[in-house]
């Protein structure tokens, strides 16, 4: 005997009812997902990856990326502990290492992140001088990284790294620090022409007591020799003339 056409209907409604129940239990979840489970609004944990099941209606399910995100956080203003004026960038690298924390500890842990990563920003650089900025990045990058890491692991997020990428610092310091640049290359080098003059005079008082002259004597012979290089030409100087420089003959002469 057949089914009237509303039994019939009815059955097949509830099938597919029972199928769509049965779909919707059936989560699957990639390596890098875990997916935590809330069971009449209570914490059950995470689970995945792989196949797993959820009871219709009852279980809720937020999902979590356990991958590296990356955070750009746009240019901060800030002032230098020596009162300079500087626009700095910086990225951060993070992941989430507990999804437990990371959905019930925080309603958006990536723009929680950001907003965290801002502050410190701005906090560190204000601690730093301008040349420890320029200079020793790596020291700045770590201390970054130590606060806002520190900061977000309540959250279960791990900062992994922070790398500031530019510094801007108004024209005007740009000038003031090619300044200090050439007065420091100025200043080295005259140091060297200072050593080098001192180690020409030891080596010119060395010379003379071997040759039984004077350093000065010596010293003037040289100037001339750098003179007629420089100038490309010859000077024509007796042999004789070196007696007259000896100490023995000025002391004879004198007597």
């Amino acid at each position: 005997m057949p089914l009237p056409p509303a039994t019939f209907l009815a059955i097949i409604a509830v099938v597919l009812i029972f199928l769509f129940l049965l779909w919707s239990s059936i989560k699957v979840l990639r390596e890098y997902e875990r997916g935590v489970v809330f069971r009449l609004g209570r914490l059950i944990g995470a689970k995945g990856p792989g196949i797993f099941f959820l009871i219709p209606i009852v279980d809720r399910m937020v999902k979590v990326d356990l991958r590296t995100f990356v955070i750009d956080v746009p240019s901060q203003d800030a002032i230098t502990r020596d009162n300079v004026p500087v626009k700095v960038n910086a990225v951060v690298y993070a992941r989430a290492f507990d999804p437990n924390k990371a959905v019930t500890q925080i309603e958006n842990y990536t723009y929680g992140t950001s907003m965290m990563s801002q502050t410190t920003l701005r906090s560190v650089i204000g601690h730093a001088v301008l040349d420890e900025l320029l200079a020793e990045r790596e020291k700045v990058n770590k201390r970054l990284q130590e606060i806002i890491d520190m900061a977000t692991d309540p959250w279960g997020i791990k900062v992994s790294a922070v790398e500031v990428k530019d510094v801007v610092i108004p024209e005007g310091m740009y000038r003031a620090m090619a300044r200090q640049a050439e007065a420091e290359r100025e200043r080295r080098a005259r140091v060297i022409m200072a050593e080098a003059e001192a180690q020409a005079a030891e080596k010119l008082s060395e010379a003379a007591k071997v040759l039984n002259t004077d350093p000065i004597t010596l010293r003037y012979l040289q100037t001339m020799l750098e003179v007629a290089a420089e100038k490309n030409v010859t000077i024509l100087f007796p042999i004789e003339m070196l007696r007259f420089f000896q100490p023995s003959s000025r002391t004879e002469e004198k007597k």
